[in-house]
């Protein structure tokens, strides 16, 4: 049942979560990116392969379920291209799926969240690079 299900949230709900979600539900996202630094600030242990989730939409909803298929610490400066096209954005070269990474991450939403108005990101800040699969579309 999806309600037991843990919920996997891209981005903030708006306009970037439902891109994020309907390329999930296209099949044309299969990675994501977060900082390292979330999972310690939320106090979460970091995804396991084999984990299902609930993709959740703006308006709260489980839409999909997806399986974590890898899990990875990495440096931003370190994102291959695979994992960057498959996040499913239509990026075509790291620098410009960093580009738009940053622009979120130096964004007012995650910088109010975080607390730091003059956060910024560079080639060490630590990320976590999870791959997966869709497992079913509810």
């Amino acid at each position: 049942m999806t309600t037991d299900l843990p919920t996997f949230e891209f981005a903030f709900p708006g306009p970037l979560r439902d891109k994020l979600v309907a390329a999930v539900l296209d099949g044309t996202k299969s990675t994501t990116t977060g900082l390292l630094q979330d999972y310690e600030i939320d106090g979460e242990p970091l995804p396991v392969v084999g984990t299902q989730a609930a993709v959740v939409d703006s308006a709260g909803r489980r839409v999909a379920v997806v399986e974590l298929t890898e899990v990875r610490v990495s440096r931003l400066g370190d994102v291959d291209l695979d994992h960057a096209r498959d996040e499913g954005e239509g990026h075509e070269s790291v620098a410009a799926w960093r580009a738009g990474h940053e622009n979120f991450w130096h964004g007012t939403d995650y910088r109010g969240w975080l607390g730091n108005p003059n956060f910024i990101v560079n080639d060490d800040t630590p990320a976590v690079l999870e791959r997966f699969r869709l497992v079913a579309v509810l």
